[in-house]
This record gives C-alpha cells, structure tokens and sequence, in this order.
C-alpha cells in the first residue's frame, strides 16, 4: 500500500512540475510575442514619421529616420520600399530612387497600395537619372578634348568600344539586321591608345564612311 501511495505522489509531483514548466515556457513564449508586437509597433510609428515628414517636404529629416528603420529592422516592409524611394526622389538620390521603386514594383506588381504611383514616380526618376548621365558624359568629354588624355595601361591599345571587339557593326531598320565591319578599329577589334583618344574627343572618323 505505501509503495502505491509513494509511486503515486511521485507521479503526481512529476506531473505538477511538468505543468509548471509547460506554464512557464507558455509565458516565456507570450512575453516574447508581446515583444515582437510592441518592435513592430514602433517600426510602423516610425515609418510613419518618416512619411509624415516627407509629406511635409521635409526630405533630409525623412531620409536620415527611414534609414534609422532600415538599419533596425532584417525584414523591410513593402511601403517601406516605396516611401522610401519616393523621398529618394526628392533628395535628387535618382539611382537610389529607381533602386528602391523597382523593388517596391518587383514585390507588389500591379496591384499594390501604390503601384501606380511607384511606376509614375520610377518614370521621373529614370529620366533624370539619364539626364545626369549625360550631363556626366558632357563633362567626361569637356575634360577629354581639353589636353588630357587617357592611358591605355602597357598593351598601348584598347577593345574597340563602338563593335565591342566584335569588327562587326549591327544596325536594325524595318527591313531587318544589317551588318557591316566596324570603320573605326579596322576590323582588328581594338583601338590604338592614340586612336582611342580620339574616338573620346569625337575626332576619330570612320574609314569606310
């Protein structure tokens, strides 16, 4: 009789400190999940400060808080790619802008909150984007034709940068591909330095031209 009372206290002790612990971990895991909302919580109240701000016009501010979020956060949020590269925008960050809209296009397609307004606002990016490439190029090339010129490296030449080292020229009109060798590398597919320089400062011309 007392080895039956014995094993059965030790049963019920053992499934007292089995509850307990079940308890426990149950709390351990509430109280986690409690602080994963209250994070999340202050991700979204600080995306939403950040929008505020850039709503207001005020892009320096906006920026430096959404790249706070960014840096606190693994997993970003959808809008945030979009906010984000709409305030990108404004700051003239066009590279960073187009970056960020393509993401915000590439996750949500056509049927996002801002879709729409991503794929008129990564238009305008786009295009001044190209604007300051060629504004970029102009000043490449108003440095070129002074007296500057660029060195080759040891070898003194260069892959010819209009067929791509191909000697094969290849232009498309209604008619279909038309091919014809490259004029200017003389079907060697690469340019001496002196004629690369050229090339740079517009004053190589074609040969068969």
């Amino acid at each position: 009789m007392k080895r039956i009372v014995t094993t059965y206290l030790f049963a019920l002790v053992a499934w007292m400190a089995f509850g307990q612990s079940e308890a426990e971990k149950e709390k351990l895991r509430e109280i986690e999940a409690q602080k994963q909302i209250d994070r999340q919580r202050k991700v979204t109240m600080a995306i939403d400060s950040a929008v505020r701000l850039s709503e207001e016009g005020r892009y320096e501010e906006a920026d430096a808080r959404f790249k706070r979020v960014l840096k606190a956060i693994r997993s970003v949020p959808t809008d945030l790619t979009y906010h984000f590269g709409r305030n990108s925008f404004f700051m003239g960050n066009f590279k960073q802008s187009v970056d960020w809209l393509n993401k915000y296009i590439q996750l949500k397609g056509t049927g996002g909150q801002y879709s729409e307004d991503a794929v008129t606002w990564l238009k305008k990016a786009e295009e001044e984007l190209l604007k300051e490439k060629e504004v970029e190029a102009k000043l490449a090339q108003q440095v070129l034709s002074s007296d500057y010129t660029i060195d080759c490296g040891p070898s003194g030449r260069v892959v010819c940068p209009v067929c791509k080292g191909t000697t094969v020229i290849m232009k498309k009109d209604y008619l279909g591909t038309k091919y014809s060798t490259c004029g200017y590398c003389k079907t060697k597919g690469y340019l001496e330095c002196e004629d690369y320089n050229k090339l740079l400062r517009g004053q190589l011309k074609p040969t068969n031209n």
